[in-house]
C-alpha cells in the first residue's frame, strides 16, 4: 500500500464532543485562520500565534473571539491548552510545539482538526487537483440559497458571503479537501466530488502513482455518493473505487450532462440534463466551459444532499465570484484587469479559453510560475497552455519557500511555448517591475490584461491600473 504524506500519519485524534481549549500555530494564514474560525464558532476556546505582525485574517479572528499574538516573541503557552494544531509550515522547533510536547499535550496537524470538525456533522468534501475552490464556493452558494444553512471552509473568500470559512448552522459542512499534504484522507466524508486528477505535489507524494492511489483511497472511504467528472480521465478512472458513483460533464453518458455551454455576461450558461430532466443554468461571475463543469458538479452534489436541481439553479443567482478566481480587479484606459490563481497547465489553458470567450479585442497574459519543484516537473506541459493569449509575458518563479534549483527558471516555459508555437508573441521578464514596464508599452483600449499565478503576481494589479490611469 502506498504511503500517504506525513501530515495524515499522526495517530493522535481530537475529540470535539465537548468544549476544548485549543491553540493554533501560524494562525494568520489563510488555511489555519479558517480552522481557527471553525473551532471558535463551533464552541471551543481558541488562541493562536503568527510570526507575521499583520495578516488580512487577524481582524476576522479577533471578531470570532480568537486570542491572537504575533511577532517573533511568543507568549508562554497557556497552561489550560488541551491540544496544539499545527500546519505543514510549522517548524518542529516552534516554541509552542516544544512546550506542548514537554507537557504531554497532543500536537495535531490541521488535517486532524478538520477531521474532528467533519466528524460532528454531515460533510461534503470537494477534492481534485484544481477547480476545488470555485466548486466549493458554488456548492456553498447552492446550499445557502436553498436554506440548508451550511458551514464551509474554502481556499478563498466567497464574495457574496464575505468570508472563506464559517461554521454556519445545522446544514452540511462543505470542505475544500486538500490533496497536497494528504489532508483529504483524514476527513470523515459523507458525500464527495473529485473535479480532476493530474500530476501535482509529487514532491510530497513521492510520485504520480502514489498521488493517484491517494485519490483512490479517498474515494473508497466516502460513506455516500461520490461525484466524478466524466470528462477528466483521472477522475473517471476512480469509478471502480466508488461505492455509489455519479458522473458529470459534457460526456453524453454523464449522469449530470452539460449541454450547449455558452458565454453569459461575465459568466456561463448551459443546459443540465439529468434522468430526462433539463434545467437551464446561469452562473454569474464564473466564465468558461470549465466553470460550467464546476457548476454541474456542485449541483450534482447538492442534489445528492437533497436539494432539487431547480432550487439549486435558483440559488446560483447569488454567486458573485471567488477571490483570485478570474477576479475583476478594475478597468482603466479601456483596459480590463483580471487576476486569477491558476498555475497548473490545464488551469491556465481553461482560464485563457474563458478569456478568449469574452468581449475583449485581445488577451494579454502574464504568467508567474509557482515553485521550483513544480516548474522542473511540469514546464514542458505548458507548451500549449497559452494558445488563447494574444501576447504573453512569463516572469521569474515564485519560490513559495523553496530553494532555487540550478537551471530552473521561467525561461523554460518560454522555450517550451516557442518550440511548440514558433510565432507566439512571448516575452521573458524575470521581475514584476520588468512586467509593469512591458505592459505599459503593449496594452491598449479593448484589451484584457490577465495575470495568472498563485504567488505575489496578484499584487501587480493595482500597479497596472495606476499606470494605466497615469497614461490616460
Amino acid at each position: 500500500m502506498t504511503e500517504v504524506p506525513a501530515a495524515v500519519r499522526d495517530p493522535a485524534t481530537l475529540d470535539l464532543s465537548r468544549s476544548r481549549r485549543l491553540h493554533v500555530t501560524n494562525v494568520g494564514g489563510a488555511g489555519m485562520s479558517a480552522v481557527a474560525t471553525l473551532l471558535a464558532e463551533s464552541g471551543h476556546v481558541v488562541s493562536g500565534h503568527d510570526p507575521a505582525a499583520s495578516t488580512p485574517f487577524l481582524d476576522l479572528l479577533a471578531g470570532r473571539g480568537v486570542a491572537v499574538s504575533t511577532g517573533t516573541e511568543r507568549p508562554l503557552l497557556d497552561g489550560g491548552v488541551e491540544a496544539v494544531v499545527v500546519s505543514t509550515a510549522t517548524p518542529p522547533d516552534d516554541p509552542h510545539v516544544a512546550a506542548a510536547r514537554d507537557r504531554g499535550v497532543p500536537v495535531l496537524h490541521r488535517a486532524a482538526a478538520l477531521a474532528a470538525l467533519s466528524a460532528v456533522r454531515t460533510t461534503a468534501a470537494v477534492a481534485g487537483t484544481h477547480g476545488k475552490t470555485t466548486t466549493s464556493a458554488l456548492l456553498t452558494t447552492i446550499l445557502s440559497g436553498a436554506g440548508r444553512d451550511p458551514g464551509w471552509v474554502v481556499g478563498a473568500g466567497i464574495a457574496h458571503l464575505g468570508r472563506s470559512a464559517a461554521w454556519g448552522g445545522d446544514g452540511p459542512l462543505v470542505v475544500e479537501a486538500d490533496e497536497s499534504d494528504g489532508t483529504f484522507l483524514a476527513l470523515a466524508t459523507d458525500v464527495a466530488i473529485v473535479t480532476n486528477v493530474e500530476p501535482d505535489h509529487l514532491e510530497n507524494w513521492g510520485g504520480e502513482e502514489a498521488l493517484r492511489e491517494g485519490f483512490r483511497r479517498f474515494v473508497a472511504g466516502v460513506a455516500g455518493p461520490v461525484v466524478l467528472c466524466a470528462d477528466d480521465p483521472g477522475s473517471a478512472a476512480l469509478l471502480p473505487a466508488a461505492d455509489r458513483p455519479l458522473t458529470y460533464g459534457l460526456d453524453p453518458a454523464a449522469d449530470y450532462r452539460v449541454v450547449d455551454p455558452a458565454p453569459w455576461g461575465t459568466g456561463v450558461r448551459f443546459t443540465l440534463r439529468h434522468v430526462g430532466e433539463d434545467v437551464e443554468v446561469e452562473v454569474p461571475a464564473a466564465p468558461g466551459v470549465h466553470n460550467a463543469r464546476n457548476a454541474a458538479g456542485a449541483l450534482a452534489v447538492a442534489d445528492a444532499l437533497g436539494v432539487p436541481l431547480a432550487d439549486g439553479v435558483a440559488a446560483l443567482a447569488a454567486f458573485t465570484g471567488v477571490a483570485r478566481r478570474f477576479e475583476l480587479r478594475g478597468e482603466a484606459g479601456g483596459v480590463t484587469v483580471v487576476d486569477s490563481y491558476d498555475h497548473l497547465p490545464t488551469e491556465v489553458a481553461a482560464a485563457l479559453a474563458a478569456a478568449a470567450w469574452g468581449p475583449w479585442q485581445r488577451v494579454v497574459a502574464v504568467f508567474q510560475p509557482h515553485r521550483y519543484s513544480r516548474t522542473a516537473g511540469l514546464w514542458r506541459s505548458f507548451a500549449d497552455a497559452f494558445v488563447d493569449a494574444d501576447l504573453l509575458a512569463v516572469t521569474g518563479i515564485y519560490a513559495a519557500g523553496e530553494a532555487p534549483r540550478p537551471g530552473v527558471t521561467g525561461k523554460l516555459l518560454v522555450d517550451a511555448v516557442l518550440e511548440a508555437h514558433p510565432w507566439a508573441h512571448v516575452a521573458w521578464l524575470p521581475t514584476l517591475d520588468d512586467v509593469l514596464v512591458w505592459l505599459g508599452g503593449v496594452l491598449r483600449p479593448g484589451d484584457l490584461c490577465l495575470t495568472l499565478g498563485a504567488g505575489d503576481l496578484t499584487d501587480l494589479a493595482p500597479r497596472i491600473l495606476a499606470r494605466l490611469e497615469a497614461d490616460r
